[in-house]
């Protein structure tokens, strides 16, 4: 059994491997997986390291917040192309599109690890959250094994814990729909500053040992991820099956059109631009001491796989 994680479930940002394990991919390619939730995002690729896992697919620059400097894992595949977090802030204060002025002075919900690349995005727009009064906080009820973080982050912003958050899609699309909310930044469509729609990205990812030890299951991996890019855009509907499998109800009914907006991102590819973009933001952060060739980062071995059939 392949033992794979993901820092929050109830999310369109990692469901092509949620799907790929439901739709019975893994099987296809000779192993049994499951996939299941462990938040938040540094306890993820902390089990990675730990052996208590054998692949993550999260934010590909948080692989470093357990692997220093890139030693000990490497980015496999692409889940999903571009940064794919949203600010959000509470409709109340008539927040407009693109304006990240409306931030200064609130309460701003983001997950450990996230909160990095908020910080970094509001000091590229010229925003010092320190100087501005922004208070970058976790969101009130996240924690636990079970919990949905975009969904938290929705419910503390209906309860007036928070004034806004930087969350998942399904966090934006929930507190849109609820009314409690309005989408100010989505950077993966070149909202905000440029620089945020390239900090990081959906990946896959596995241990040096993993990839050395155990290549066909790394293989496998890859191409179960890549079928279930190729099923969900040829059948997008077939998503809702999978959200009312492992979803709450209401979610379950959203997951269907989250995907379809995401299906152009769909991309296995992670080319040298974007791990070089990657590794700015992670130095610009403080999480890589130096830049480090893209074959340090990139499981390459297996890049031909990215432009196979499957």
């Amino acid at each position: 059994m392949l033992r794979i994680a993901v820092p929050d479930l109830v999310s369109n940002s990692y469901f092509p491997i949620i799907a790929a394990v439901e739709m019975g991919f893994f099987k296809e390619e000779g192993f049994d997986a499951s996939v299941d939730l462990l938040f938040p995002i540094p306890k993820t690729f902390e089990a990675l390291r730990d052996g208590q896992l054998d692949f993550v697919v999260g934010s590909a620059h948080a692989t470093l917040l357990a692997f220093p400097d890139w030693r000990g894992a490497k980015l496999l595949a692409a889940c999903g192309q571009h940064t794919y977090w949203f600010l959000v802030v509470r409709s109340d204060l008539n927040p407009k599109r693109g304006d990240l002025s409306v931030v200064k002075g609130l309460r701003i919900g983001a997950a450990p690890g996230v909160n990095l690349s908020l910080q970094r995005m509001l000091l590229e727009a010229g925003i010092d959250p320190a100087r501005n009064g922004v208070q970058i906080m976790p969101i009130p009820g996240a924690a636990g094994p079970n919990v949905s973080f975009g969904l938290s982050a929705a419910k503390a912003l209906e309860e007036d814990k928070l004034d806004g958050f930087w969350a998942n899609g399904m966090g934006c699309e929930v507190a849109v729909r609820r009314g409690v909310g309005t989408m100010v930044l989505d950077v993966r469509r070149g909202d905000g500053p440029a620089a945020a729609r390239h900090y990081t990205f959906s990946a896959l990812v596995a241990t040096e040992e993993r990839i050395k030890d155990a290549p066909e299951s790394v293989r496998g991996a890859i191409r179960a991820l890549m079928k279930a890019h190729k099923a969900l855009k040829a059948n997008v509907n077939s998503a809702i099956a999978i959200g009312q499998k492992r979803f709450p109800t209401s979610e379950a009914e959203l997951i269907a059109e989250l995907v379809r907006r995401d299906l152009p991102f769909y991309d296995p590819n992670i080319s040298e631009e974007k791990v070089a973009s990657m590794n700015r933001f992670a130095r610009d952060i403080g999480l890589l001491s130096a830049q480090v060739p893209y074959d340090r980062v990139v499981a390459t071995e297996f890049s031909y796989l990215w432009n196979a059939a499957v």
